[in-house]
C-alpha cells in the first residue's frame, strides 16, 4: 500500500495536469464518470453489499446503515450529479477584476484552480462521485479519506473513475483514494502542508472538531447539523405539520434533518400532543427538558445537554419557549451555525428571526432539508461550510477555486 504522504505528492503532481484541461475536457471526462457508474453499477452494489454485510455484523445503528447504502435509484442520482456539475458554467479563467494600476501596468484577477484537495469524510459513499466530480470540474486533483466502513464502496467508484481518467490519457492520481482508512493516516493528511492545498472535513462534530482543532493545512469548517425549527404562535399550522415532519422523517441521517423542534407556550398545549401523533406514526422518539415532558409523557426527560445532540436518526428533541427572542436565544446557545426555520405568519418575528441568528441558512415557512448544493443550483456539493471566512452554506465549484493576479507590463520598475 502507498502511504498517504506520497498518494498526496503523486496528487499534487497531477493536480498540474488537471489544471490546464480545457473545459470541454474536464466535461467530456465528467460524461464518462456518470456512464462508468452506471455502466457498472453491478461491480459497485457488490463491493457496497461487502460494507453492508460488515455494517450489519458490527451491529451499527439503522441510520448509518442508510447512509451507507446504495440502490439503483441512488446510484442513478450519483450519475445524474455528475451531469449537473458538468453542465455549470467554467469556474476558471473567469476575470474578476480589471485595471490598469498607477504605475500604468495592467491588473487582471482571474479565477484558478486550487490545486489539491483532501476531503475526510464518514460513511456516504455518494459523497465520493460528488466530490471527485466538483474538484476535476473546478481544475483540481482530489485526495479522498472516506470511512473504513464504506472502504470497499468508495474503492470500487474511485476505480471506475482512475479507468477512465487513463483512457483520457491523463494520471489516476488526479483523483485518489487513501488506501489505509485509519486514524494514523487522518493525522497525517492533516499535516501535510507540503502537498495540500485546502481540507475539507464533512461528517459528524467529532470529526469535525478534531480535524479544524489539529489540521495544520489551510481548512473549510463543515458544520454538524444541529437545526432548529420554531412553529411561532401564529404559524399556520396545517403547514407546519407538512414541514416538520419532513425535515425531520425525510432523511434523518443527514445534516440538514430536524434535531430540535421549538413550539410556543400558548400553543404548546394542543400542538405537542398532535404533532407528536403524528411524528409517532413515522417511528420518531421525543426528549426534551422538564418543562416541556409536563405537555405530553411521550417526551422522555433529560437535562439541557440533550439539546447539544445531532442524532441523524428517527429522536427529536422538543422545548417550549416563551416567544421568538427566547426561541433566538435557544437556537444561538445549541445550534451549530447550519440550517434554521422559523414558522410564522408574523412578518416582525419572521424578520427578527431572519436577521438575528448567526446560521448559514435561515428559512421562513419552509423545510431545513432544503440545505443543499443540488437545490441551490450548484450541482453536487463538496460540503455546507458554516464558517464565515471564504464560503458559508452549501459549497460548489466558486467555493472551492481560488485566484491569482495577472500583471502585464511594458517596461515598467518601481522607484
Amino acid at each position: 500500500m502507498t502511504d498517504i504522504i506520497e498518494q498526496a505528492r503523486l496528487a499534487k503532481k497531477a493536480s498540474k495536469q488537471v489544471a490546464i484541461l480545457s473545459n470541454q475536457k474536464r466535461n467530456e471526462i465528467l460524461q464518462d464518470f456518470s456512464s462508468a457508474l452506471l455502466n457498472h453499477k453491478d461491480t459497485i452494489l457488490s463491493a457496497n453489499q461487502i460494507d453492508l454485510d460488515q455494517a450489519t455484523n458490527n451491529h451499527l445503528p439503522d441510520s448509518f446503515i442508510d447512509r451507507l447504502k446504495l440502490d439503483d435509484k441512488r446510484i442513478q442520482a450519483m450519475a445524474d450529479g455528475i451531469l449537473d456539475v458538468m453542465q455549470l458554467e467554467d469556474p476558471l479563467n473567469i476575470l474578476l477584476e480589471e485595471k490598469i494600476l498607477s504605475s500604468g501596468i495592467k491588473m487582471q484577477k482571474v479565477s484558478s484552480p486550487m490545486g489539491l484537495i483532501a476531503i475526510i469524510y464518514e460513511s456516504r459513499p455518494n459523497v465520493t462521485a460528488d466530490c471527485a466530480s466538483l474538484c476535476l470540474k473546478a481544475g483540481s486533483a482530489c485526495l479522498l479519506k472516506g470511512g473504513k466502513e464504506s472502504y470497499t464502496t468508495s474503492k470500487a467508484i474511485v476505480d471506475l473513475f482512475q479507468d477512465v481518467l487513463e483512457k483520457h490519457q491523463l494520471p489516476k492520481e488526479i483523483i485518489n483514494l487513501a488506501e489505509k482508512p485509519s486514524h494514523e493516516e487522518t493525522e497525517k493528511l492533516m499535516a501535510c502542508r507540503e502537498y495540500v492545498d485546502l481540507l475539507i472535513p464533512r461528517g459528524g462534530k467529532s470529526l469535525i472538531d478534531h480535524v479544524v482543532n489539529n489540521a495544520k493545512v489551510p481548512v473549510i469548517e463543515t458544520g454538524a447539523g444541529i437545526c432548529h425549527i420554531y412553529v411561532d404562535n401564529d404559524a399556520n399550522l396545517d403547514q407546519a405539520d407538512a414541514i416538520i415532519k419532513n425535515a425531520k422523517c425525510s432523511r434523518p441521517s443527514v445534516c440538514n434533518a430536524l434535531e430540535t423542534l421549538l413550539v410556543h407556550k400558548d400553543i404548546a398545549p394542543s400542538y405537542i400532543p398532535h404533532i407528536l401523533d403524528l411524528l409517532e406514526k413515522e417511528g420518531v422518539k421525543f426528549f426534551g427538558n422538564k418543562d416541556t415532558s409536563l405537555y405530553d409523557n411521550r417526551i422522555q426527560v433529560c437535562d439541557d445537554h440533550c439539546y447539544e445532540n445531532e442524532y441523524n436518526d428517527y429522536l427529536l428533541n422538543m422545548k417550549v419557549v416563551e416567544n421568538v427572542d427566547d426561541a433566538i436565544d435557544h437556537i444561538e446557545q445549541y445550534g451549530t451555525h447550519h440550517s434554521e426555520s422559523i414558522l410564522s405568519n408574523n412578518k416582525e418575528n419572521v424578520s427578527k428571526f431572519m436577521n438575528e441568528i448567526d446560521s448559514a441558512c435561515l428559512y421562513h415557512n419552509a423545510s431545513t432539508r432544503f440545505s443543499d448544493g443540488f437545490e441551490f443550483g450548484l450541482g453536487a456539493e463538496i460540503g455546507i461550510s458554516t464558517q464565515k471566512l471564504h464560503a458559508r452554506g452549501p459549497m460548489g465549484l466558486k467555493e472551492i477555486t481560488t485566484y491569482r493576479y495577472l500583471l502585464y507590463g511594458n517596461g515598467e520598475i518601481r522607484e
